[in-house]
């Protein structure tokens, strides 16, 4: 089994948990960074999964978005799954209202969070020629308002409506689409939002388990979700957050 992951930062990352766990099912891996900053968090992770492609990737660049399936179809000659663990948006805009949000920071924001996801799809289906699996990572606060999520909520709701298109649009190739979302997990990404912490103390108290999911909870779940265990699983969005989504 054939992957390639995009949004790893460092050991904190939920792409991480995500890498372990597909490494354990005996997946070959291909691993992005953000940046030369963030190289050296994660050549070692890298290293440690034996991924023998890593390759920079800022979404934004359509040459590195091109060059990376290019090395996955000369290495590889397929691909059998795409995992998208990214998602930004200005730190100005994520932590003020929805209401004041500028157009240019609600437009980055879904362009990165969002369309990127359109993007690696087009460029990965011609390498599911035999099929495959794409996912995607979301959270409650798409469909709930959840104090301090603020942006991207609207954006993380277009990209689970994104996810059900692309799985109707995809399944005549066998390719399944599908989102995962996790309960708050102290990521580098996440520590950008106000009141996370609050978020987080909350989430262990009212979710029916009383825990937090961990980056290996959410990589459990992901490995499966991309195997061919779930071959009959798609255009869903599934959760792993202890149960918290019920709550209403």
């Amino acid at each position: 089994m054939h992957g390639v992951i995009i949004g790893l930062a460092n050991d904190q990352s939920l792409a991480w948990g995500c890498a372990q766990a597909l490494r354990r099912q005996g997946a070959t891996l291909a691993l992005t960074y953000l940046n030369d900053r963030a190289l050296p968090h994660v050549e070692p992770l890298a290293q440690s999964v034996e991924a023998d492609i890593i390759l920079p990737l800022d979404v934004s660049r359509a040459d590195q978005m091109d060059a990376l399936f290019d090395e996955v179809a000369r290495r590889r000659g397929k691909l059998d799954f795409l995992l998208h663990s990214i998602a930004f948006a200005p730190k100005e805009d994520l932590q003020g209202r929805v209401v004041d949000s500028s157009p240019e920071g609600f437009a980055m924001a879904m362009d990165i969070s969002c369309h990127s996801l359109i993007r690696l799809a087009r460029l990965a289906e011609p390498l599911m020629r035999e099929g495959g699996s794409i996912l995607t990572m979301s959270f409650y606060g798409s469909e709930k308002v959840v104090p301090g999520y603020g942006l991207m909520g609207p954006v993380k709701a277009a990209l689970e409506s994104t996810m059900r298109y692309l799985a109707a649009e995809l399944g005549p190739q066998h390719i399944r689409v599908n989102a995962l979302s996790t309960g708050p997990v102290k990521t580098r990404a996440a520590s950008g939002l106000s009141h996370f912490d609050a978020l987080m103390e909350r989430a262990a108290q009212d979710a029916p388990l009383h825990q937090l999911v961990t980056i290996e909870q959410v990589g459990e779940m992901a490995a499966f979700l991309l195997s061919d265990q779930a071959r009959y699983v798609t255009g869903q969005t599934i959760y792993v957050d202890s149960g918290y989504n019920i709550l209403g």
